[in-house]
């Protein structure tokens, strides 16, 4: 028998016994039985069992890449692509049980499996379903404002709990029979719609919104009212019907953010006591901006720097804003668990201020990776509660 023949059988047979007994309660004298093979046979090829173990999807993903490459042979839309290689994924995986459970029960499991050479596979395999995934964007079929890697992250989570409910919990008999079901869980994450409704009563929406995308990108002095009209939609001189100026579009952005997030403040503030409200109000007030970062860039540079700002009456939605922050240290002092000697006012610009300096050395300056933001607001958050507790009353990790 060739060696490559050998090889491919003691692979074959150690698959159907890791994924019978588990990697631990597989020994190597099985799988050379199985295989038909001498034990010294499988250590010609292999190190060992963890060795062996790697090798199972190192083999199978050449085979589900030459399925994949088939599959996707002659579709052009990203969807159909994405809808294609969805279900190739979890078809093999109904067909090939004993390749699933080996896959997910004892290769992922392991943290050596991130480090052997099978993991590149499974890295190139995850880069082609990325590149679908910006192919959408670029044909207009997905949003351009999604964190298509984070998108990947999700499918690859709902196909290997997809796997685990046939493999393991036998909730369901075919994982590739909820395709459907889960398109329609991805799909509104990832799909496009029409850049704004055809409402005549959206319109003053749909220019906010092209005037945010214009000023981030070009600046104010830069972005011309022809092209805010363009991307929303509108004729220029519709643009006029609602605002008499460029300065007054602009200064009108933050009104219509502020309106709305006071709305969303009062479900947030179900909760009772003042030092959890101001724990979520900061951590709300970073991610609302950060989930816009375009919007961000304006009212760091554009907005928040220009005094006219403060005497239009888009101030009013921001001030009233602002005072939920006021407010809540008002209530923590009543409550006898903040310090009596703090300030609100004094307080409330020490949250923004704080928030507007780190905003801009990540966004302008651009000195933070993602994962340095999050545990910075982590910090920043138990920073900002400790300036108001009284160290009697209570902990800042409440």
């Amino acid at each position: 028998m060739p060696n490559e023949e050998k090889k491919r059988k003691i692979i074959e047979a150690a698959e159907e016994i890791i994924s019978k007994n588990g990697l631990i309660r597989s020994s190597i004298a099985e799988i050379a039985r199985k295989a038909g093979v001498a034990d010294s046979v499988i250590y010609r090829h292999f190190k060992g069992k963890e060795d062996l173990l790697f090798a199972i999807p190192g083999e199978r993903m050449k085979v589900i890449f030459r399925q994949l490459e088939n599959h996707l042979k002659g579709i052009r839309d990203a969807e159909s692509k994405l809808s294609k290689m969805i279900w190739l994924h979890l078809h093999h995986n109904d067909i090939y049980k004993n390749y699933g459970r080996v896959l997910l029960l004892e290769c992922r499991s392991n943290k050596n499996f991130y480090e052997s050479p099978a993991y590149n596979d499974f890295r190139k395999y995850a880069g082609i379903l990325l590149k679908i995934l910006e192919e959408g964007v670029k044909q207009g079929l997905f949003r351009d404002n999604v964190n298509m890697r984070l998108v990947r992250d999700i499918i690859f989570g709902t196909l290997d709990y997809e796997n685990l409910s046939c493999l393991v919990t036998h909730e369901i008999r075919a994982a590739s029979e909820d395709l459907d079901d889960i398109m329609g869980i991805i799909l509104p994450i990832i799909k496009r719609q029409p850049d704004f409704e055809n409402k005549e009563t959206d319109k003053p929406s749909r220019i906010v919104s092209a005037a945010v995308k214009i000023i981030a990108k070009k600046g104010f002095v830069e972005a011309k009212i022809a092209e805010i009209a363009k991307l929303a939609g509108v004729s220029e001189g519709t643009v006029y019907e609602y605002f008499n100026s460029k300065d007054e579009l602009l200064l009108s952005l933050p009104a219509r953010l502020f309106e709305s997030h006071l709305t969303d403040l009062k479900e947030t503030f179900e909760i009772k006591t003042p030092l959890r409200k101001l724990r979520r109000m900061i951590r709300r007030h970073f991610s609302l901006y950060l989930t816009d970062r375009d919007f961000l860039k304006v009212f760091l540079l554009q907005i928040q720097l220009n005094s006219r700002f403060y005497e239009s009456p888009a101030y009013e939605s921001f001030r009233q804003y602002y005072q939920v922050v006021e407010d809540i240290i008002e209530e923590g002092k009543e409550e006898g668990s903040f310090r009596q000697n703090v300030n609100p006012r004094v307080f409330r610009n020490l949250f923004l201020g704080t928030f507007s300096h780190m905003a801009l050395r990540w966004f302008i300056v651009k000195e933070a990776s993602e994962t340095d933001m999050m545990r910075e607001i982590d910090q920043v958050t138990d920073l900002l509660a400790l300036t108001v507790l009284d160290p009697e009353a209570n902990s800042p990790m409440e």
